[in-house]
């Protein structure tokens, strides 16, 4: 049976996921010459880490030796930035991660479907069952928030859907939510 080879990979989405930690995934489209089409989800440090593993299997087609011979594609490089920018670098990535996938796939086959092109696409454990975030821009409730008086005070409550979370008052008529 021949092997199967990457037909299409199209960059869909970024989403966020929390366990281990907060982080962005691409969601990812993949094509396969068998006519299977199935979604993954890669980290940008899986991509970093393909591309190392790219220019150390094929440094002349990486440029190692002479610039102008390059035909890898070039990963967006990383960028040191603090917690509050994750976001907005993960949204600015996607189209040239998306250009990257590409330009990978359409190199000559001894690269595009080398073992680790394919490792890389193929589907893992952790693509089948991907944790319910929502991708970027989807809003999405946690919690309903409903506000009631009583005997002329002001009370809140929280209905959680699915998150813990604690209510405490400042003492100044304020309150302190805490997901």
């Amino acid at each position: 049976m021949p092997r199967k080879s990457i037909v299409e990979v199209k960059v869909l989405d970024v989403q966020k996921r929390r366990i281990p930690n907060k982080h962005y995934v691409y969601i990812i489209k993949v094509t396969w010459s068998n006519g299977s089409t199935e979604a993954i989800y890669r980290r940008y440090s899986k991509f970093f880490d393909l591309q190392m593993q790219m220019l150390d299997k094929f440094p002349m087609e990486g440029g190692q030796k002479d610039p102008k011979q390059r035909i890898i594609p070039f990963l967006p490089g990383k960028i040191l930035f603090r917690r509050s920018h994750i976001r907005d670098v993960a949204i600015k990535r996607l189209i040239p991660i998306d250009e990257y996938c590409k330009a990978l796939i359409q190199l000559p086959p001894y690269i595009s479907q080398c073992d680790e092109v394919l490792r890389f696409f193929e589907t893992r454990p952790e693509d089948l069952n991907p944790p319910k975030d929502e991708p970027i821009g989807k809003k999405r409730s946690d919690f309903q928030v409903q506000l009631k008086f009583f005997r002329e005070k002001l009370q809140l409550y929280l209905l959680p859907n699915s998150r813990e979370h604690s209510i405490k008052e400042d003492g100044n008529g304020m309150f302190l939510v805490c997901l």
